[in-house]
Parts: C-alpha cells; structure tokens; sequence
C-alpha cells in the first residue's frame, strides 16, 4: 500500500470515529462538518480508486 492510500484510509477511519464521537454528545454542527468531510474523503478515494468499504466503524 503506498502512502497515500495508507494516509487517506487513516484520514476517513479517523473522521468516521470524530463523527461517531459527534452523534454520541449531540453535537449536531461538529456531525454535520464530521459527515462532509467524510464524504470528501470517500469522493477523494472513489477518484483515485482507493476500497474504503471495509473501514466502516
């Protein structure tokens, strides 16, 4: 795996587990910005070919 897949894969494992954090208290503007970035993140990996679905936390 080259860096930047493995780099990405860290990125949207981690934003999973910042939104998962966000749901959990309620924060319902940190989950909006959480879920956007997380869907940067996959639109980024879909561009480039990268298989995240198997990360989902």
């Amino acid at each position: 795996m080259d860096a930047f897949t493995a780099g990405l894969l860290q990125r949207i494992k981690a934003t999973e587990s910042d939104l998962t954090m966000a749901r959990e208290t309620g924060d319902d503007f940190l989950a909006e910005v959480e879920q956007a970035e997380l869907e940067d993140l996959h639109r980024l990996a879909a561009e480039h070919g990268v298989e995240v679905g198997a990360l989902h936390v």
